[in-house]
């Protein structure tokens, strides 16, 4: 069975132990998107970076959904983006999950279904990241990902193209990972 792959990116409130979900990203291999705002994050840890590179960078207006499988979009609680998510996932046979530097971002994806043995059964539980493809074909993996992938990037354009937006950062992910791969 072939695993459609789906590259994600999550904006959170930290680098920290108890950092809570702001905003989720993903887009399959084919071009389908899922993007969620939550409502619920905890704004007590938001701070002045935060706000400029993250929170400024949401763009749904409050209660907009749009369940379109292949362009989903919600701005709700955690409860709202899990039943979402679901929904959205449901549509792959099999799923591999691509990331970046994924340790928050596969540990949030985790927690938006409660723990790792309840994530949809669809989705392989390894995932897998860009970073690593970086090292191993001997690319600093602290490149800038808008500069790696600029000649994938001018070729397509999505509606939000601002850094540290959960759906771009995503989209950029896939096209970084389309050149590598290429």
């Amino acid at each position: 069975m072939s695993k459609t792959k789906i590259f994600f990116d999550t904006e959170f409130t930290g680098l920290h132990q108890k950092t809570t979900l702001i905003s989720i990203g993903l887009i399959s291999e084919c071009g389908k998107k899922f993007y969620a705002e939550l409502t619920d994050y905890d704004k007590t840890q938001i701070d002045d970076w935060l706000q400029e590179n993250v929170i400024n960078n949401l763009y749904l207006s409050e209660n907009e959904n749009d369940a379109n499988l292949d362009d989903w979009k919600i701005k709700g609680d955690s409860d709202d983006v899990k039943a979402g998510l679901e929904v959205w996932l449901s549509q792959f046979e099999a799923v591999e999950i691509w990331s970046d530097c994924l340790s928050y971002d596969w540990v949030l994806f985790n927690q938006i279904f409660g723990h790792a043995f309840n994530i949809p059964k669809n989705v392989y539980y390894i995932p897998f990241d860009i970073c690593t493809l970086f090292q191993m074909q001997g690319i600093d993996p602290d490149i800038s990902r808008e500069d790696f992938a600029k000649d994938y990037l001018v070729k397509v354009a999505y509606q939000s193209g601002k850094k540290h937006n959960a759906m771009w950062d995503a989209f950029v992910i896939r096209e970084c990972y389309r050149k590598l791969s290429a």
